[in-house]
């Protein structure tokens, strides 16, 4: 398994869309609350990696303005049908806006980012949250990056691992919380949340 491509995550979610973005998917309902309620109204909001647009159609719902996008265009335009509007097809590597949002929604997401290139990724979004924006992005935690039984890649972080890669990236303001549950593969999952600012 350790041989396998990152990209073995993008072959996944190709071949498996339809199924991926149908299932019976519950919105993480008090985190994504405690989310919306630090938005001032109308605020400019990423659904970074938004998989099937389920918490996009929430956040859309609550009078956002919402920007959707996924790695997978497959996924991406699955999305597009549940939520009724465009959802861009970006790759985080690709990431490239600038003081552009006020909040950004990676739930679930920033975890299939390559170890190596995390860093430079978390640098991104930084920059694309406006002065004083927050990100809440969730990561299943371990101790070295690997695959599931679906070939999906993981980046697996410990907590001391996960929280200097923040500091290297330049977030100063930022918690990581756990909490136990699961996800797709129907694993017991251990996960990290973070929460994280810009400083203003």
């Amino acid at each position: 398994m350790a041989n396998r491509d990152p990209d073995d995550t993008l072959a996944f979610y190709r071949h498996n869309a339809a199924a991926y973005a149908a299932r019976e998917r519950q919105p993480p309902t008090a985190r994504l609350a405690a989310f919306i309620g630090r938005l001032p109204p109308g605020a400019a909001v990423l659904d970074l990696g938004c998989g099937g647009g389920h918490d996009s159609l929430v956040l859309l719902e609550q009078g956002f303005d919402v920007t959707a996008c996924d790695g997978s265009a497959e996924l991406a335009a699955e999305a597009q049908t549940r939520i009724g509007r465009t959802v861009e097809v970006v790759r985080f590597q690709e990431i490239d806006w600038h003081d552009r949002f006020d909040g950004i929604w990676a739930e679930a997401s920033l975890l299939h980012v390559p170890r190596a290139e995390l860093g430079d990724v978390l640098a991104r979004v930084l920059r694309a949250l406006k002065p004083g924006g927050f990100l809440q992005a969730s990561f299943k935690a371990g101790d070295k990056e690997g695959h599931d039984r679906f070939g999906r890649y993981f980046n697996y972080p410990s907590e001391p691992w996960l929280r200097a890669c923040f500091e290297q990236a330049g977030w100063s303001e930022f918690a990581i919380s756990k909490a136990d549950g699961g996800g797709y593969d129907g694993e017991p999952t251990r996960w990290l949340h973070v929460a994280a600012n810009r400083a203003d």
